[in-house]
This record gives C-alpha cells, structure tokens and sequence, in this order.
C-alpha cells in the first residue's frame, strides 16, 4: 500500500491517494520492462541505410587484364570490393528492424512501468489539471511549483485535451499523453512522471478491465 500527496497547481499538498501498487503489478520484471523498451526502440529505427554493392557501381564487368603472365597479382573486374571506386563487399540495404511482442506482454509491460515509477517515488499527482485556452505561461508556473520544471517529464492525463497539449507542447523536455497511449518506453524514459488523479484513476480502471478480460 502506498500514500502519494495529491498536490493543486499552487504547489500545495492538498490530500492523500492510497491504493496497493499490487493491483497494477504484483511484481516487477526488468528482463521484461527491458524487452518492451528495446521492441519500441527497434520500431522507431528508420532502416533506410544504404551503400553500394559492386552490382550497384559503374564499370564494365570484364577481367582487367590476363591471368597469368604479366607477373601482376590476378585481378578481377573494376567493380572488385578490393578496389578504389568498387562496391562494400557486405552491402548495406533497406530493412525494417521492428517486431512486435505478445500483446498481454506489452500490456503487463506499461502496469509495471508505472507501479515501478510509483514506488521509486518518481510520480506526482494533482488534483486537476484543465485550462480554458492554451497557457504555456501559466503550465511552466505550475511545473516551478511543484518543483520539477528543468527535469525530463511525462505528463500523463484521462483523455486528450487540446488545451492542456498545446499548453505544453512548447515546454522543452516535457510531453503529454493520455492514458490510452500509455507505453512502457512513454513512462519510462523521461526522469519524472506527473499524473493528474483522474488519469491514475483511469488507468488503474483499464489495467482492471484487461486484466479481467484475460
């Protein structure tokens, strides 16, 4: 069981959030944060790297001179990987690198992302977050007061709010999300993580609802 401060945009501690991180993970698999990461990060690989091999360089494809009896060593055509201009030997060529793991995986993957978060004390709560047109001024005045603006951050709330992302779209370092796009690299990458209660509640309600479907 674990007490985080629910904090209000002043920076003031204004309640307590109590629930058992169990419910969520009831343990942590590194070997599997660590495979669900690597999976995203191999996905986001473009794989557009190229070189020339020597069928793809310019030159006539006839042996340059004789085999024996010019006492040169034995020689082949211009496009040879052994020669200036000649094409790599072990051409480069366009690939897609990404793969997917098991959904139920994946998706135990970001539970125990955020309980991980949560019990290293990298998550902050507060009790609303809403803005009635986009203020990047008045999101920046918020992260001074909760003390944590500086730092890497993940803003994650209930639903997509167009105001609140364009209120913190331009604050460098720091994303927003809501919690159906939760992912484990999303959650862990960046140094803090701050949580409206709404969206602690709404993803709690999700990993409930998939856990029971399974």
């Amino acid at each position: 069981m674990v007490s985080l401060p629910v904090f209000n945009r002043s920076g003031a501690e204004v309640g307590k959030y109590e629930f058992d991180t169990a419910e969520l993970a009831p343990r942590i698999n590194k070997q599997l944060l660590h495979d669900v990461v690597v999976m995203y990060q191999t996905s986001r690989r473009q794989g557009t790297s190229q070189t020339k091999g020597r069928s793809d360089v310019q030159g006539s494809t006839k042996k340059l001179y004789r085999q024996k009896g010019t006492g040169n060593a034995r020689a082949g055509n211009r496009r040879t990987p052994i020669r200036r201009g000649g094409g790599h030997t072990f051409a480069k060529r366009p690939r897609d690198r990404s793969y997917r793991l098991p959904k139920k995986a994946i998706r135990i993957a970001t539970c125990m992302a955020v309980a991980s978060r949560i019990n290293d004390n990298e998550v902050m709560l507060l009790d609303e977050l809403a803005f009635e047109q986009p203020r990047t001024r008045e999101m920046a005045r918020i992260l001074k007061a909760l003390k944590i603006e500086g730092a890497s951050l993940l803003v994650a709330v209930p639903g997509y709010d167009a105001n609140v992302y364009k209120s913190i779209r331009n604050l460098e370092g720091v994303t927003v999300l809501p919690v159906a796009e939760l992912n484990t690299l999303e959650v862990m990458q960046p140094r803090r993580l701050l949580m409206t209660t709404a969206a602690l509640d709404a993803f709690r309600q999700k990993a409930s609802a998939a856990k029971q479907a399974s």
